[in-house]
């Protein structure tokens, strides 16, 4: 009976720590713009809601920031976080819009493993939306970074 109880009590502690709860604790990190994802769902489209909040990524060549060489700045498109400059984009031919180096402070790291190995994650500092990935193949005379952004995060404001 002893053992029975022992293996219950055990059993109920596991359960209280379940993969939900640790779910719950990541989506817990502050930043500045906090909405529900009914809230984001009412401002983003289908698109927009799949990459920046559930860390999708579109179809290459399907952005049209991807050839868009005006001068400006391109903002997170959930919440209008000046993200990159247009100097600092250039062509990389991958399909998406392409950086060399982000606004400081702006744009948030971690780490993903979808894809069964270690990539950069790339989001907006202020409202932790997803953009995409940062690479080291990227134009060795500047940084050498490729910071590779779904256009549909994006919003691009022209410069006046």
């Amino acid at each position: 009976m002893k053992n029975i109880l022992s293996f219950c009590v055990l059993l109920l502690l596991f359960n209280c720590n379940t993969s939900a709860q640790k779910n719950n604790n990541e989506i817990q990190k502050e930043y500045a713009v906090i909405k529900t994802d009914s809230e984001w769902k009412k401002i983003l489209s289908e698109e927009q809601y799949y990459v920046l909040r559930e860390a999708g990524t579109e179809r290459p060549f399907s952005s049209p920031l991807n050839k868009n060489y005006t001068k400006g700045t391109y903002h997170c498109a959930a919440c209008n976080t000046p993200l990159f400059l247009s100097e600092h984009k250039f062509d990389s031919g991958t399909g998406w819009p392409s950086f060399d180096r982000e606004i400081e402070g702006n744009v948030a790291y971690g780490t993903d493993h979808n894809l069964g190995y270690s990539r950069d994650e790339e989001h907006c500092a202020t409202c932790g939306g997803h953009l995409g990935h940062v690479f080291n193949d990227g134009p060795q005379q500047t940084t050498g970074k490729r910071h590779c952004i779904n256009g549909v995060a994006l919003k691009f404001v022209p410069s006046e």
